[in-house]
């Protein structure tokens, strides 16, 4: 839900920011909540992030410029959806708005660990049971959201080799020509992507969309998803990010597997689902991914 907008262009004292902000969440809890605990806690490369208590209730809060609201209403609708769907703990949004200069987003404060070999088996089956949540027949979502801080449009399409060629690793590349990166002839990747996913038409599945380390967690017991990327898509894109980066231990691949086998295919497609993933970091770090992305196109021209 998003909260009310106070005059932009105008710069306020961070104690207005946090009084609005109060006065916000007290609104929507429907009870008197005024914060007199902020802590800064680490919250990614992309907003602020802070700890907020009264001595009785907490919450998490994420602020940038208020152009970044965009970012906040997407993120909060994709929590939306993936709490709907009840099969992993989802911080429920409180509110999101502006407040002169600031956007913000508030959400349930979870208490979170790193979990054991037994937690992760249960993350394994319960993703494999989201991504069994058929709503739609198409490929994509009702509004275009981020990948991080990168646009992810998502308009809707009945052909997945369309969808992901075009509007993932196509839309990907154009970003990274408009930088001074064109890295290959995008219209004959574009059909080369198309090609290789030519004939695989996955169920539509639920998606996290940007399923790291650093998105998930647990509390107590229970799985926790937090920051995605939510759109409708191969599941195997989901499988496939969890491999990359830090993979998930192998208990989480048992859990998932025991619920809903991945297809001896998967391994001819993951490494285009990755190249993804490898583009946007090419955008937003530079060197080290151009490197790494341009040897998974030369794989992919071969």
């Amino acid at each position: 839900m998003r909260c009310s907008i106070l005059e932009e262009g105008i710069i306020f004292p961070a104690t207005i920011m946090w009084h609005f902000i109060s006065e916000q969440i007290s609104e929507q809890i429907d009870a008197p909540f005024i914060c007199d605990d902020i802590r800064e806690v680490s919250g990614g490369d992309t907003h602020r992030a802070f700890k907020i208590s009264d001595g009785k209730r907490r919450f998490f809060v994420k602020t940038n410029g208020a152009n970044s609201i965009e970012h906040f209403t997407a993120e909060a609708e994709g929590l939306a959806h993936l709490q709907q769907a009840e099969h992993f703990r989802v911080p429920r949004v409180i509110c999101t708005g502006c407040v002169g200069e600031h956007s913000f987003l508030v959400l349930e404060h979870v208490t979170m660990h790193s979990g054991n070999e037994q937690n992760w088996y249960q993350f394994g089956q319960h993703l494999a049971h989201l991504h069994r949540h058929h709503t739609q027949q198409m490929y994509g979502w009702q509004e275009d959201n981020f990948i991080g801080v990168t646009p992810q449009p998502n308009r809707w399409d009945k052909k997945w080799s369309h969808f992901f060629a075009e509007q993932r690793i196509g839309y990907m590349l154009q970003l990274l020509a408009e930088r001074g990166h064109k890295l290959v002839d995008i219209d004959n990747t574009v059909n080369a992507v198309t090609r290789l996913l030519n004939g695989h038409a996955p169920e539509s599945s639920m998606l996290h969309g940007d399923l790291w380390h650093g998105n998930t967690g647990f509390f107590k017991d229970s799985p926790v998803l937090f920051d995605p990327a939510f759109y409708y898509g191969d599941r195997e894109t989901d499988i496939a990010m969890t491999e990359l980066f830090s993979k998930f231990p192998s208990a989480f691949y048992a859990g998932y597997h025991d619920v809903w086998p991945l297809s001896d295919d998967y391994q001819y497609r993951k490494s285009v689902y990755q190249l993804y993933h490898i583009l946007n970091h090419a955008l937003l770090f530079g060197e080290h991914y151009l490197q790494s992305a341009q040897a998974t196109l030369k794989n992919l021209d071969a």
